[in-house]
């Protein structure tokens, strides 16, 4: 066998020739590898023009939270009355439902007078800081494909889009070398909110959890010490330096190999970041650390915090995940009102914490679900799902806070006054961090891919 059989066992052929031939598919998997060393044609790793925020903090609710009953309020008039209503999740039929009494008392809290529901007290507090913007939709009525939609801007799974984190992520790369891009912290409703789909897993998300042990499988095992890890790292190099040498197709392997030297940093950076033990209680006590009711959402939120000063691009906060998510309040709409207290200080703490240290300014939060409830009853007292008209807020990041933009209906049924798309949310977030959605495309099995089809910023919100 000649020297070159040896080298290219294969064949020679460049690397742009080999993506090709692998028929998409493995070009793909290897371009989430490659990506990581900035080696994806086309990856940003750079804004497009001065962004106003650094960092996000993307709060998500898992299930469909009551825009009615927490922040758009609506009076009673048509309570009991039987409205045109069409049914959501498996049960699309046209029907005639009574509109359910909202219980809840708002109060208008600030400068701005904006009125936040009796479940918020502490958001409210706040309420300067934040932009409402209650008149979003989406397509989606199931929980499932509605998350799908919401994270990826995009309807169904024929393609493997990417989660607005991945491309936040893949556009900006690494501002801090010791920890992800792109951190996911709490129970999601579905592992699409943590891919990187065509993207690669280099962009995924990494689970952080609160606890003893905030990443998985990051320790090495007990009685391996210091330098049998620098042993094993010498000995993994040299064997990665071998099969570059002999095979010279090397980007992946130096992708895989950054991989591994970003687990190794993060046994020493990451430990740190999230160990909350080091606040003071003053600190503590503003998230409600401490408190049964708050205590896990609440450090939650300040590892999130931790993460975000110390350069991390994207933290997803996923509160109630798993299955449809607690926040599916179909039996009893009162099922909120424990939901609404395990998260309402630890958010104010939040938007608190990061103003009081100048962060606030430069760290853009979210606040979301996958969609609405139902102004009509489910079961007496429960609401339905409503994709059709509900509210986000954001804080921060060059907002303009004490600002409520959009509307719904009478009775909270359809975004009716400047309605927005999921995509015009996701583009608001790219562009408060310096990133033009038009220009955030990949080609992918011969189409061009992008995070946004059709929308824009919503410069209404903006400074």
């Amino acid at each position: 066998m000649n020297g070159e059989a040896l080298l290219y066992p294969c064949g020679r052929v460049s690397r742009r020739g080999f993506l090709r031939g692998a028929g998409g598919f493995l070009g793909v998997a290897l371009g989430g590898l490659w990506s990581e060393a900035g080696e994806i044609e086309g990856a940003l790793h750079g804004p497009h023009f001065a962004p106003k925020a650094k960092s996000v903090i993307f709060l998500f609710m898992c299930g469909g939270v009551s825009h009615i009953d927490t922040f758009d309020p609506k009076d009673n008039k048509w309570a009991g009355k039987l409205i045109d209503a069409v049914g959501f999740g498996d049960n699309s039929a046209e029907m005639r439902r009574p509109v359910i009494h909202c219980d809840r008392k708002f109060t208008r809290y600030g400068e701005s007078g904006i009125p936040v529901s009796d479940w918020f007290p502490h958001v409210g507090g706040v309420v300067d800081e934040i932009a409402m913007i209650r008149s979003m939709w989406c397509h989606e009525g199931n929980h499932f494909p509605a998350v799908i939609e919401t994270c990826t801007g995009h309807r169904g799974r024929p393609f493997d889009h990417p989660t607005l984190g991945g491309w936040i992520s893949y556009a900006l790369g690494s501002a801090n070398q010791n920890l992800p891009t792109f951190v996911n912290i709490g129970r999601p409703s579905s592992p699409v909110q943590l891919t990187g789909g065509y993207l690669g897993a280099t962009v995924a998300a990494t689970p952080f959890q609160a606890g003893e042990t905030p990443i998985p499988n990051l320790k090495p095992p007990r009685g391996t010490g210091a330098a049998d890890r620098e042993r094993r790292m010498e000995a993994l190099a040299d064997l990665n330096r071998e099969f570059r040498d002999r095979y010279a197709l090397e980007s992946d392997i130096a992708a895989r190999t950054k991989a591994y030297e970003l687990a190794a940093r993060m046994q020493l950076s990451a430990p740190e970041a999230v160990d909350v033990s080091s606040e003071p209680k003053h600190v503590l006590d503003l998230y409600g650390i401490g408190d049964e009711a708050t205590d896990d959402f609440g450090r939650q939120l300040l590892m999130a915090r931790r993460l975000a000063e110390r350069g991390v691009r994207f933290v997803q906060v996923c509160h109630a995940g798993g299955g449809n998510g607690a926040w599916d309040a179909h039996g009893d709409i009162r099922t909120h009102a424990p939901l609404c207290r395990s998260t309402d200080k630890p958010i104010a703490g939040l938007i608190r914490d990061l103003k009081s240290r100048g962060l606030l300014d430069d760290t853009l939060v979210v606040w979301t679900s996958e969609f609405g409830r139902s102004p009509w009853s489910q079961n007496t007292t429960g609401r339905d799902h409503n994709p059709r008209g509900y509210t986000a807020w954001l804080a921060g990041g060059g907002v303009k806070g004490g600002t409520v933009h959009g509307a719904t209906d009478d009775v909270g049924y359809k975004a009716v006054e400047s309605p927005h798309y999921y995509s015009d949310l996701h583009a608001t977030i790219l562009h408060q961090l310096g990133l033009d959605h038009k220009k955030m495309e990949i080609p992918v099995l011969g189409r061009t891919m992008r995070l946004v089809e059709e929308g824009k910023p919503i410069k209404e919100v903006l400074t």
